[in-house]
């Protein structure tokens, strides 16, 4: 089985660029967050273009070498605090360079794209990436339904978590990179 899972893995970093979004691509992450999320909690279009602006750093993309078009990604902002709020999937302005902690927003993988490993394959570059930078942890909100797969990508289910985003009940979700916990 190890050997299977390196062949594809292997073959997504053949298939993929996996890197920082280029400031142009604003515009594609938005339509791409629209087809990946229900209304109520997709970011909006102003919304992502923010965040582009404000920590283009914090998007992992996987661009499909074959068409030059994005795939999927993960985006996120920093930050010195340590739960999640609702805030944070609203203002841009929340994001500290310098915060050890990183609150994740979405992982977005076009529909085209799934069940071939590749969420997987960007949120274990993207905690590789933040390791390296020696963040502190990595936190997202996320529906009953994809604990377990966020469980499989090395997250801590923390039980109910206080954002009511979207009008909906979200677990808070934590994978310590370095610090208590490890």
């Amino acid at each position: 089985m190890e050997k299977r899972q390196e062949k594809a893995v292997s073959e997504l970093q053949e298939r993929f660029e996996f890197r920082n979004i280029h400031s142009d691509e604003g515009e594609q992450a938005a339509k791409i967050e629209r087809l990946c999320f229900p209304p109520n909690e997709a970011c909006s279009r102003d919304m992502m273009l923010k965040r582009v602006a404000k920590a283009p750093d914090l998007f992992l993309v996987a661009v499909d070498r074959n068409t030059g078009r994005i795939a999927g990604f993960l985006n996120g902002l920093a930050t010195k605090e340590d739960s999640f709020r609702d805030e944070f999937f609203t203002d841009a302005e929340l994001h500290d360079p310098s915060g050890e902690n990183i609150m994740l927003l979405g992982l977005d993988v076009l529909p085209e794209y799934r069940m071939q490993g590749l969420a997987r394959e960007i949120m274990d570059c993207y905690l590789k990436r933040e390791r390296k930078k020696g963040r502190r942890m990595v936190l997202l909100t996320c529906l009953d339904s994809k604990v377990e797969m966020y469980q499989k990508m090395g997250f801590e289910d923390m039980g109910i978590a206080d954002s009511t985003w979207g009008g909906s009940q979200w677990h808070e979700m934590r994978c310590v990179l370095r610090g208590q916990g490890l």
